[in-house]
C-alpha cells in the first residue's frame, strides 16, 4: 500500500482527513536497539500519546525536526510552514534574534501532529511562549546536559538538587528525560518577562546550583571549563532556542522518547526504557505525569533575584550562542585557552569591537569562570 487516509477528530466535532504516503517506509531501520519503526508506526504513536503531546505543544509556535529518508538520512529544521500546509493548520508570526519575522506552525490538534509525521517530522520543538504573545515567556526550561565522564546518574542527582532549589524559589518543577542521557526540568511561570529576563533567571539558578554542588554542576559556557560535570544550559532560554517537547521521539537508535516522569519515578528510571514502542502502554496504564503542569504557575521574581545578587557581586553576563548577534555586556566569544592580549581587554571588549584602541592598552584579563 502506497497511501493511507487517516480520519482524525478535529474541533467542534469536525473530522480531519490526513494522507499518509508510503506508510510502510522505515523511519528507524531495524537494528540491534529496536525493530523497524515505520511512518505508520510513528503516526500511531503520536495518536496514542495525544493528550500529553498536545499539552506540551498546543498554542505554541513549533519548529519541526524533519528527516529525508528516515533518521539516518538528511536532517533539517522547518520554521516556516512547509509547502502544502493544510488550510486548517494555525500559524503565528514570530520574531527572531535577527529581528526577522515570519510565521511558524501551531500544533493545536492531533491531526496537525500526524500531518507533521507525514512531512517526515520526528521531533517537535515548541517555543516557551503562547501564540497570543510570542515575546512573553510562560515556561522556564532547565536543560541538565551531561558532559564527558558523566551520564544519567549524575544528571538525576543534579535534578533532585535543582528541584529543591526551585521549590525554595516558589517554582513548581516538572521533570522529563531528554531522550538521550540528560534531563529537562520545567516550570510554568507567569507571563511577566521576555526572553532575556528569563535567561537571566536561568543563569541565576545555574550559578546557585553550581555553588551548592561545585563538583557535580557547572554553569560554564565553554566546554573546556566544564570538566566532568553536568552543564546547566541557560542558553536554552534564548529566543528561538527550543528543546524537544514532552513525548517527542528523538532521532537516536532505539527510537527513544523525551518522557515526563514523576519525581518519585525518577529515582528508578533509566532513559532507554522510554521508546516509541513502550511509551503508549505506560501512558495508558498511569496517564500523563505532567497532567497538572498548567495548574502550577510560579513567579520568576525570586529566581531573577539570584541573577541580580550575582550582578551586584560583580559576576558578568555570560556568552550567548555563536549564531546570536553580539549582545550588550556579553564577554568576547573567545574560548578561555585562546584569550590573549590581542582579543581580550580590561573591560572585556576586544580591539575589533573598539576600533582605534591601541594594542598597548590591552592585556590578558582573567574572568570568573562562573
Amino acid at each position: 500500500m502506497t497511501e493511507e487516509i487517516l480520519t482524525l477528530p478535529g474541533p467542534d466535532g469536525q473530522e480531519r482527513r490526513v494522507r499518509l504516503s508510503n506508510p510502510r517506509k522505515p523511519v528507524w531501520p531495524a537494528g540491534e536497539d529496536s525493530g523497524e519503526i515505520t511512518k505508520r508506526d510513528l503516526a500511531d504513536y503520536v495518536v496514542a500519546v495525544e493528550d500529553g503531546l498536545l499539552r506540551a505543544l498546543r498554542d505554541r509556535p513549533v519548529t519541526l525536526q524533519r528527516f529525508r529518508g528516515g533518521v539516518n538520512g538528511e536532517e533539517f529544521y522547518s520554521k516556516n510552514p512547509p509547502k502544502g500546509t493544510p488550510d486548517w493548520v494555525r500559524t503565528v508570526e514570530c520574531t527572531y534574534p535577527s529581528r526577522r519575522r515570519h510565521p511558524q506552525l501551531v500544533v493545536d490538534e492531533i491531526a496537525t501532529a500526524v500531518w507533521a509525521v507525514q512531512m517526515s517530522t520526528v521531533t517537535f520543538h515548541p517555543w516557551p511562549v503562547r501564540a497570543d504573545d510570542t515575546d512573553r515567556v510562560d515556561e522556564l526550561r532547565i536543560d541538565l546536559d551531561p558532559q564527558p565522564g558523566t551520564g544519567f546518574a549524575e544528571a538525576r542527582e543534579a535534578a533532585f538538587a535543582l528541584r529543591e532549589l526551585m521549590l525554595e524559589l516558589g517554582l513548581t518543577p516538572w521533570v522529563k528525560t531528554s531522550g538521550n542521557r540528560g534531563l529537562h526540568v520545567y516550570s510554568r511561570v507567569r507571563r511577566t518577562h521576555e526572553f532575556l529576563d528569563v535567561r537571566h533567571a536561568a543563569i541565576g539558578i545555574a550559578r546557585e546550583l553550581e555553588r551548592r554542588l561545585p563538583a557535580l554542576v557547572t554553569a560554564a559556557w565553554w566546554r573546556e571549563e566544564r570538566g566532568e560535570r553536568i552543564f546547566v544550559d541557560f542558553n536554552q532560554m534564548n529566543r528561538d532556542r527550543t528543546i524537544a517537547s514532552a513525548y517527542s521521539p528523538r532521532p537516536l537508535p532505539g527510537a527513544p522518547v523525551s518522557m515526563p516522569v514523576s519525581w518519585d519515578e525518577l529515582a528508578d528510571v533509566t532513559p532507554g526504557e522510554f521508546t516509541v514502542r513502550t511509551v503508549p502502554a505506560i501512558v495508558a496504564e498511569r496517564g500523563d505525569a505532567w497532567s497538572g503542569i498548567d495548574d502550577e504557575v510560579g513567579d520568576l521574581g525570586p529566581a531573577l533575584g539570584l541573577w541580580e545578587a550575582d550582578v551586584e557581586r560583580g559576576l558578568p553576563e555570560l556568552n550567548f550562542p555563536p549564531d546570536y548577534p553580539k549582545m550588550p555586556g556579553e564577554p568576547p566569544r573567545v574560548q578561555p585557552s585562546k584569550k590573549n592580549a590581542a582579543n581580550w581587554a580590561d573591560d572585556g571588549v576586544t580591539p575589533a569591537e573598539a576600533p582605534g584602541r591601541a594594542k598597548s592598552r590591552t592585556r590578558v584579563q582573567p574572568r570568573d569562570p562562573a
